[in-house]
């Protein structure tokens, strides 16, 4: 009787002792439009949002422009 060259067991467990292959990093994305504003969601306290939204229209971009500067942007 001819035996086989490895045993089943070790070799199936020999597949499962070996790392799993790292999946590649997805590229970074792009803007699809330079200089586009991106919609996000943000919370704020109840007071920031007042403040910024009692010289009316236009507190979003008033809220962006504290953000940059206190970025240094």
């Amino acid at each position: 009787m001819a035996r086989r060259p490895t045993d089943p067991r070790a070799a199936a467990e020999a597949v499962f002792k070996k790392p799993a292959p790292k999946a590649p990093e997805p590229a970074p994305r792009a803007a699809a439009v330079p200089g586009a504003k991106e919609m996000v969601s943000l919370r704020l306290d109840r007071d920031v949002l007042e403040h910024f939204q009692a010289d009316g229209p236009g507190w979003q971009e008033r809220v962006n422009a504290a953000l940059r500067s206190a970025a240094g942007l």
